[in-house]
């Protein structure tokens, strides 16, 4: 007991009124914790994308413990003997005794790849969710901008940390953005000599990808994911339209316990589908590629995913050198760094380019679904056939062989789909959209199909239909309005409603 009768009361709990008392902190914590999440299957990819960063970073402060960022060159003498006496990097060493010497090193290791490659696509699957919905716009142009940043930088954080072992498929790699480097017309060496200290490949670049890879990169990261969540939590989440869903209001669990407990067992199913996949499938084996030597490349020889995309510009753009004067812009220019910086500039600035062509000034809380707004899900389909077709592209040599095709044809073939389907992505979709419109507006205008058919007079069978608003005095179906909501085409049990129809 107290000195005032009451219970006594633990230091933990001394400490926490008195900081309620000074801060009126349980009225801040009580509101926040009354936070409503929206329930949808979509959403789930945003926590995915976080729970692997947090698998990233964990595993990536073990790997940095052991991992020795130096291009000396050394006599490999350790436990791999297919490897033992070639001359590597020390760089490449670490790499390899943190894969057979240290205990559990190559299980964080390929767990840490398999994390990065998950990371960066549930970024892009969030951000193709929120794009064909809509949930970029206003307010929440920010949002999406700052997205649009994390998706940028963790491409640049993946390939620092894929290109710094210093094997030879990550040296082939780093060879092939030398060159784009050197390519950009005016500044390009002045890049080049930023990155790497001078001719290719020199004595820092391992070194300057390190401290990039490691600490400034992650720290931007870091301050992204917290300027991004910030914004979804004081903007609130939104939502798809349905019952009791508004512009004004948010449906679904509060933040305690429905939604802790829930995005809890997701991160725990995360990293157990992280730790599964560093166990038993084996990604990027090093030990098998050796050494990188500028002399040495291997057949079929294949970037990360997400780098995909340069490699089948380069591949399907002609060589079609520009000359302007003194200077000359040469073919990789294009591929290798214009297309990819128009296509992350577009992105960045579509939510202004959307509300400049519509005119719409509204706050936007609903979502859409993408049938409701053709032009845009047009454009989306057009814009992922686009990267598709690069993506494929970039592999075209492994297709040729697995096929038995020349090697020219799928250049040929590529260069013209690049044209083609992108502009045909656009115009199926489009029509899709507007076909699907069509058929929710005369489910709410006629009614539900049935099946059924009725005789009418004159021997004219009908059939019959389920008004989904019910019908008049007069007997005829009531028109509903179409909001948005998915359209609910069951068919009741109800017989009067049924002959109601007629």
């Amino acid at each position: 007991m107290s000195r005032r009768g009451g219970p006594k009361q633990s230091i933990a709990q001394r400490v926490a009124d008195g900081a309620d008392q000074r801060y009126l902190l349980s009225g801040s914590l009580r509101k926040e914790l009354s936070h409503v999440f929206p329930k949808h299957h979509s959403f789930l990819w945003g926590e995915f994308a976080l729970y692997s960063f947090i698998v990233l970073v964990l595993s990536g402060t073990f790997l940095s413990l052991y991992f020795v960022p130096d291009t000396t060159e050394v006599v490999y003498t350790g436990s791999y003997d297919p490897l033992r006496g070639l001359h590597a990097s020390r760089a490449y060493q670490s790499a390899l005794d943190l894969s057979f010497e240290v205990r559990g090193g190559l299980f964080i290791r390929q767990m840490h790849h398999w994390a990065a490659l998950v990371f960066v696509a549930t970024i892009v699957l969030h951000m193709i969710r929120n794009f064909f919905t809509g949930a970029f716009r206003k307010p929440r142009e920010l949002t999406w901008v700052s997205g649009v940043a994390l998706l940028l930088l963790s491409l640049v954080e993946g390939y620092t940390g894929y290109s710094m072992i210093d094997d030879l498929l990550s040296g082939f790699g780093v060879r092939i953005f030398s060159g784009i480097f050197l390519s950009i017309p005016v500044i390009g060496p002045w890049v080049h000599w930023l990155v790497f200290g001078g001719e290719f490949e020199g004595d820092l670049w391992i070194s300057r990808f390190f401290v990039g890879h490691v600490f400034l990169i992650p720290g931007l990261l870091i301050a992204l994911i917290t300027v991004h969540l910030v914004l979804v939590w004081y903007q609130k989440h939104t939502q798809f339209p349905g019952r009791g869903a508004h512009e004004s209001n948010v449906v679904g669990d509060r933040t305690m316990p429905g939604f802790g407990s829930r995005t809890l067992a997701n991160g725990l199913c995360v990293f157990g589908v992280l730790a599964l996949l560093g166990a038993f499938f084996q990604i990027n084996p090093i030990f098998l590629w050796g050494p990188y030597t500028p002399a040495d490349i291997s057949t079929g020889a294949q970037p990360d995913w997400y780098i995909g995309f340069i490699i089948g510009a380069l591949r399907l753009f002609p060589p079609w050198d520009i000359h302007l004067g003194p200077y000359t812009v040469v073919a990789p220019f294009w591929p290798g760094a214009a297309i990819p910086l128009l296509m992350f500039l577009l992105l960045f600035a579509y939510p202004f380019l959307e509300r400049l062509a519509s005119k719409d000034r509204h706050l936007h809380n609903l979502l859409q679904r993408p049938r409701d707004a053709p032009v845009r899900s047009g454009l989306g389909a057009m814009a992922l056939t686009f990267y598709l077709v690069l993506f494929i592209a970039g592999a075209d040599d492994v297709h040729a062989i697995a096929f038995n095709i020349p090697f020219e044809w799928f250049v040929w073939g590529g260069r013209a789909m690049v044209l083609v389907l992108p502009p045909l992505a656009y115009i199926v979709t489009h029509r899709i959209c507007r076909g699907l419109q069509r058929a929710d507006r005369d489910v709410l205008e006629h009614g539900v199909r049935t099946g059924l058919l009725q005789e009418r007079r004159q021997g004219v069978f009908v059939e019959v239909r389920q008004p989904p608003g019910g019908v008049d005095h007069e007997g005829r179906p009531v028109p509903m309005a179409y909001g948005g909501i998915r359209i609910d085409r069951s068919v009741s049990g109800d017989e009067d409603g049924d002959e109601r129809s007629d």
